[in-house]
């Protein structure tokens, strides 16, 4: 396809499987190119509950060791600030590490002297509050820094703005059990469609998989992404904790994966998480190369349930100890995994399927896509159209695959991935 594509090549049904921060953004910028058949189908209405694109708040950042991701993070800041300003709230980012000249911090100091954007670096974290009073944890003999550009977005609410965009475009929803994809329809290896729990097939002339963690259920990609739960937890302040940390920034700690957000304003929710290696499931399939899948569930929702690990729960708490010991001890207001889709390296995998015909990917967030949401449509879309510069392609490129030596792109934090115990699964 390319932009200068016939008006009979954008009449195609475009079948869009996910209702994330991938599919609707594809959805919305398709439409602004004059696609005018678009479906979109999900388990749940946008935003979708237990997606990896919704939540109370997503980190927002430019802060990357990457120069592609920084590039487009910058662009989609200035979306965040501009038509998405009501979602976006910035209070700065600190990135702290446990032990000196952390190769990821360092680049991404790196990155912002090359961009000329100003950040207070700290030789010894315990000068933090000094910048904010209400870190006011063991922060001696750590280190970092602090960009103020950072912050943070409501991305239910921002999901839910994009979707209703969607729908203003023309794009239609079909969710419930009508819009739960089993199975992708194929004919040798032509994909002409989906398959759903409820009702005959949905069929298209393109299928777009935007499915994030339950890709591996659809379409084997065991060699490609796997499908990991990060730990999360709310806890609900009183209005008088709330206002004593309302001015915190967003702070990582790199060397453990821990994160924690100021308390949202109206509700007074601390949410605390970890950006790790995560958890997998084993999920029976049938599939070339694999017989399970690590896969969140498909036919409920994954947020019902309050269940951790016993040792992801001693993270955040330990966590909480170090940066914001004064709540340590308070109860969970809800506790649960989230989950990402990992690939090799980090990158997305945004690329027309090289067996299937009609199959394009996007998925692969690996815990970092949503920030993007304001320009991830239009990356995207060049990529469906064959016009993608030649960079972007290959680092998104489907094909890449795990080795043991594969960490992600360095941004992780904590102990290895492990396989959940068949009575941790039963939890969940």
């Amino acid at each position: 396809m390319t932009t200068q594509a016939s008006t009979e090549v954008k009449n195609v049904s475009i079948l869009i499987v996910g209702a994330g921060v991938f599919g609707l953004s594809t959805a919305l910028e398709l439409s602004s190119r004059g696609y005018s058949n678009i479906t979109v189908v999900d388990r749940y209405l946008a935003p979708v509950p237990d997606g990896s694109s919704v939540d109370i708040s997503r980190i927002i950042r430019t802060d990357y060791a990457d120069p592609l991701y920084a590039k487009i993070a910058s662009e989609a800041r200035d979306g965040w600030i501009s038509t998405y300003k009501e979602f976006y709230f910035r209070c700065g980012l600190i990135q702290l590490s446990e032990t000196k000249g952390h190769v990821y911090v360092e680049k991404c100091k790196e990155m912002l002297r090359a961009k000329d954007i100003p950040f207070i670096e700290f030789e010894d974290a315990k000068d933090v509050v000094n910048h904010c009073p209400g870190l006011n944890g063991h922060l001696a003999g750590m280190s970092g820094y602090m960009n103020p550009q950072g912050g943070w977005a409501d991305a239910g609410r921002a999901i839910q703005s994009l979707a209703a965009r969607c729908s203003l475009a023309g794009v239609s929803f079909i969710t419930g059990r009508r819009g739960t994809v089993v199975s992708l329809l194929k004919d040798g290896n032509i994909v002409s469609g989906v398959n759903v729990i409820s009702g005959p097939p949905i069929v298209a002339n393109q299928v777009i998989l935007a499915t994030g963690a339950w890709t591996s259920r659809i379409l084997d990609i065991s060699k490609n992404a796997i499908s990991t739960g990060q730990p999360v937890g709310f806890i609900q302040l009183t209005p008088e904790e709330a206002e004593r940390i309302k001015d915190l920034p967003v702070c990582i700690n790199m060397s453990t994966g821990f994160f924690c957000f100021p308390p949202t304003m109206d509700t007074h929710i601390l949410k605390v998480a970890r950006h790790g290696f995560g958890y997998q499931t084993q999920i029976p399939v049938d599939q070339k190369d694999a017989k399970s899948v690590s896969s969140p569930l498909r036919d409920s929702n994954n947020t019902v349930n309050p269940f951790l690990p016993d040792d992801a729960e001693k993270t955040l708490r330990d966590g909480l100890k170090l940066l914001l010991p004064d709540f340590a001890n308070h109860p969970w207001m809800h506790k649960r995994l989230c989950w990402y889709t990992d690939t090799p390296e980090g990158d997305f995998i945004v690329d027309h399927h090289p067996t299937y015909k009609g199959l394009f990917l996007a998925t692969g967030g690996s815990g970092h896509a949503f920030k993007f949401l304001p320009v991830l449509g239009r990356y995207i879309s060049d990529c469906f159209e064959d016009v993608a510069p030649a960079e972007l392609r290959k680092k998104w490129a489907f094909g890449a695959e795990w080795t043991e030596n594969n960490l992600g792109d360095g941004s992780r934090g904590g102990p290895p991935r492990r396989v959940l115990s068949v009575l941790e699964q039963s939890k969940l």
